[in-house]
């Protein structure tokens, strides 16, 4: 089982299937994963098997980091389409996410104006007030809901940190619209029990769900990697395309990637 671990705090550029030529920043350390989701798809694989020896890169780590790397791609002529928050678990972890945030937009409009800052979320924290305020200034707030079943976030997402599935539709609300939700089909099974999000029994409470947050994109997409789960498989793209017509057909903006 082949699983990616991210250089912190910067890696890349990579060319993103969704975002384009992307400059990565990982808040996380460099040499696991910490995140409070478990997520059986995940390319980084399980917490258990990869935890982490070293410490959070600090703000001021970030920081130089970043600049000196945009420095060079703007030397060097480079393309960047955005600069993304990802890497080895979850972004808004960081005690420092919020000022790292002001730092990054300040970085951008230095040396790529016209560069995207995006943040990859799995959404638990979106109840802390900074980390609210800071997804309100990024212009990609991408935040995750596989399902509006909330005992498949659990067999799937699998969350270690305090989780409530109304609590969190209620959050995505308050963004008022100013937030991209990102949602993984697949199917096959994990440990014996089916993993399918892409019938009508779970799309159509997700779109009606979708519907009241009004994001002002939706990501559907499926695995592209090996997954530390076992047993997983790819959502094929005509239930992808059926999904994106239901979504199309509610006036929500869809993107896909197969």
């Amino acid at each position: 089982m082949s699983t990616i671990i991210f250089s912190s705090p910067i890696f890349g550029p990579i060319q993103s299937r969704r975002l384009g030529v992307s400059l990565g920043v990982n808040l996380l350390p460099g040499d696991g994963k910490y995140c409070s989701f478990d997520c059986i798809y995940c390319e980084c694989g399980f917490n258990k098997d990869h935890k982490t020896k070293s410490s959070l890169p600090t703000r001021e780590e970030v920081k130089t980091a970043l600049e000196s790397t945009l420095q060079k791609m703007k030397n060097e002529s480079s393309a960047l389409d955005v600069i993304t928050f990802a890497g080895n678990g979850e972004p808004t972890i960081h005690p420092h996410f919020a000022d790292i945030i002001d730092d990054t937009l300040k970085l951008r409009d230095t040396y790529f104006p016209y560069a995207k800052v995006s943040v990859l979320s799995n959404a638990v924290h979106i109840g802390k007030p900074n980390v609210f305020e800071a997804l309100q200034k990024v212009d990609n707030n991408i935040l995750k809901l596989d399902t509006v079943d909330e005992d498949y976030i659990r067999w799937v997402d699998r969350p270690v940190a305090r989780y409530s599935l109304p609590q969190t539709i209620e959050l995505l609300k308050a963004f008022k619209g100013n937030c991209i939700i990102q949602t993984m089909f697949m199917k096959g099974e994990f440990m014996g029990k089916d993993v399918n999000n892409t019938t009508n029994s779970y799309v159509l409470p997700w779109i009606k769900v979708l519907k009241d947050i009004a994001p002002k994109q939706v990501m559907i997409y499926t695995i592209d990697r090996e997954t530390p789960g076992q047993g997983l498989e790819k959502a094929t793209p005509e239930e992808l395309n059926h999904i994106r017509d239901l979504l199309v057909k509610e006036g929500l903006n869809v993107s896909v990637s197969y």
